[in-house]
């Protein structure tokens, strides 16, 4: 055994498929592609979810849902809860204590809400008005 006389396992090969090579070679004349048609032609090749010139399934079905990424604050009424007003300094975590909140963000509204401007230290805790 010797490396110029090495041949891959019998049956392990196969000839390569010549198209349109002349009627003898049984892959002549319409070269595989059958008769007629679009897929006959050159140059043919199929968009994504087309089906025949029916309309495609994306397009039958209605247009649904679009989820926001931004996030939306909650917001807590100060004159529903007169101790936010009495605390010293307005955080998630005093916040936390007072209300029962989940939330990442937080809006201060109501007419005492302006007032409370001074005592924020969260970056996510705003008020409502200027």
């Amino acid at each position: 055994m010797a490396l110029n006389n090495l041949k891959p396992a019998c049956g392990s090969t196969h000839k390569t498929k010549r198209v349109g090579r002349g009627a003898g070679s049984g892959y002549g004349k319409t070269s595989t592609r059958g008769q007629k048609g679009q897929k006959s032609r050159t140059g043919y090749s199929q968009k994504r979810g087309f089906e025949g010139g029916q309309q495609p399934l994306q397009r039958r079905l209605p247009k649904v849902g679009f989820k926001s990424r931004m996030v939306k604050p909650q917001a807590i009424n100060v004159d529903k809860f007169p101790a936010i007003a009495e605390l010293e300094e307005i955080t998630m975590e005093t916040l936390g204590n007072i209300v029962k909140i989940k939330a990442k963000k937080v809006k201060l509204i109501g007419i005492k809400a302006k007032e409370l401007k001074d005592k924020i230290k969260d970056a996510n805790i705003t008020t409502s008005g200027k």
